[in-house]
């Protein structure tokens, strides 16, 4: 083989593995425990605490939102996102964070959240129906 084709296949191994560990850090959901210990941007995935209130004052701060969230260990924790309030996060039924830990609060810098879809309501409708036909 010649050099050139050596080094091209090196060039490319080399760039497929960083591709690899890039997505594999990336895609991974974490907790607020372990976002504590490591300092770096990550995701965290879990839901509202909707016991506790929002802090949202558009009139004082229109980029500052702040909330409590359970992660998926039950952890509960202090957000606090530099943007407007999400419309609708009172009904979502899952919030994937983008941010990190800085003492006990996470600072996300993006919100995607699950909310209820329609077709699922939709959905329970029409299996109640079929239920209620079915014992009559």
């Amino acid at each position: 083989m010649k050099k050139s084709s050596i080094i091209l296949i090196v060039i490319i191994a080399v760039a497929i593995a960083m591709i690899l560990v890039i997505y594999t850090d990336s895609s991974t959901y974490s907790t607020f425990s372990e976002a504590k210990e490591k300092k770096t941007e990550l995701y965290v995935v879990g839901v509202l605490n909707k016991e506790k209130a929002l802090f949202y004052d558009p009139v004082k701060d229109a980029n500052h939102f702040a909330f409590y969230m359970y992660d998926n260990d039950s952890t509960e924790c202090q957000v606090v996102f530099n943007g407007s309030k999400p419309q609708d996060i009172e009904r979502s039924e899952q919030i994937v964070l983008t941010g990190k830990m800085e003492g006990n609060t996470f600072y996300a810098s993006k919100i995607l959240m699950k909310c209820p879809s329609k077709y699922n309501k939709d959905e329970m409708e029409v299996k109640e129906a079929i239920s209620t036909s079915a014992s009559l």
